[in-house]
């Protein structure tokens, strides 16, 4: 029986766009960041399609014991760090690499009197303006950690980019000018590049790079594809029609009524919907595929269903299949449909949906 919503993976998917990033970053080791349940692909099934990888990045404590629980060796660097004294236990419980945004986490650190325990990144804001420390606290900060007797040594350091995706923003180099200035003088290893620092700004690669969204083959820019990219993606979304009707000119769709025929119109309704994770927001309009041909969207998105006009499918039928991402219908195009980016597709997948390798 053919599930009422499924997501196919193909993990190979995964290899292919990983040899990606090797060709573009030969030199460079990789931290294969796989937060968020590997972007709702899985984290555990993602881990294992990337298991060579030189090591990890995650946002929680939490997501990196599952990793080392289920047997992970590789380094794990956990991006938002610790906040308190029982986290800082953890991380040196299951050898997680800490990343260091803020004084008190090295307050934390100097308290302990353990030696060269814990490996850290240090981060500098260079002007995401998020976590991490601003270029006049940076060298204090630096020293600081020094003296901590728990740290091993060199202190890694990185810092994230917050206007990557677009390739004609100044913003970006002044951030890796910034990174590259403030940190020439110390040892360690340095990560700058993200997903589209990898892609758009080869200057960005340095010993580490930070390869995200682009490993589950969706573009981190706006402009293109990620199968344009020679990215192949790795999730895509299946339903099927499961009712067929005749409606009459004058007849509305939906919640609110805010479509209405403008003519006879065969109506096909496909089960799936946001409590799916399938973007309630998605516009009028917006491409589904029925039996492999584009048809659009037409009404809203409700829970558990949305409606199509299926004039170009005379002949479909209850049971046929659709596609809302995938071969044909990438998911970038659904996103901008959706006025939203990629990441909240495929990371907004619910439970219910039952989950295909292919």
């Amino acid at each position: 029986m053919t599930p009422a919503a499924y997501a196919v993976l193909n993990l190979d998917a995964v290899q292919h766009n990983l040899a990606k990033v090797r060709q573009v970053a030969p030199r460079a080791k990789i931290m294969a960041v796989i937060k968020a349940n590997g972007y709702g692909h899985g984290l555990l099934r993602i881990a294992e399609a990337l298991r060579d990888v030189d090591a990890f990045a995650v946002a929680r404590v939490d997501e990196g014991i599952r990793l080392r629980k289920a047997g992970f060796q590789n380094r794990i660097a956990v991006l938002e760090g610790f906040t308190c004294s029982e986290e800082l236990a953890v991380f040196l419980r299951y050898q997680l690499d800490a990343v260091v945004h803020c004084d008190l986490q090295i307050d934390l650190l100097a308290a302990r009197n353990e030696h060269e325990q814990l490996a850290v990144w240090l981060k500098l804001d260079s002007g995401m303006n998020r976590l991490g420390f601003k270029a006049k606290e940076f060298a204090a900060a630096y020293r600081r950690l020094e003296q901590c007797q728990l740290i091993k040594s060199p202190i890694n350091l990185m810092t994230h980019f917050a206007n990557a995706d677009d390739k004609n923003d100044p913003k970006t180099q002044q951030q890796i000018d910034c990174f590259n200035t403030l940190t020439a003088d110390y040892p360690g290893e340095r990560s700058m590049a993200n997903s589209a620092g990898v892609l758009g700004w080869p200057t960005s690669i340095t010993d580490w790079v930070r390869p995200g969204v682009l490993l589950y083959g969706i573009s981190p820019f706006a402009e293109v594809t990620g199968e344009q990219l020679g990215l192949k993606p790795v999730m895509e979304l299946h339903s099927r029609l499961i009712a067929v009707k005749q409606l009459e000119q004058g007849d509305s769709v939906g919640y609110s009524g805010s479509w209405t025929c403008e003519h006879p119109t065969t109506l096909g309704v496909v089960a799936i919907g946001y409590g799916d994770g399938y973007p309630r927001y998605a516009k009028i309009g917006t491409p589904v595929l029925v039996n492999g041909q584009r048809v659009p969207l037409i009404g809203r998105v409700s829970m558990d269903m949305l409606t199509v006009d299926l004039a170009t499918q005379p002949h479909a039928k209850p049971g046929d299949p659709v596609t809302l991402w995938g071969n044909g219908l990438p998911i970038e195009e659904i996103a901008q449909c959706a006025g939203t980016i990629p990441y909240t597709l495929v990371c907004g997948i619910t439970p219910r949906v039952q989950i295909i390798e292919d």
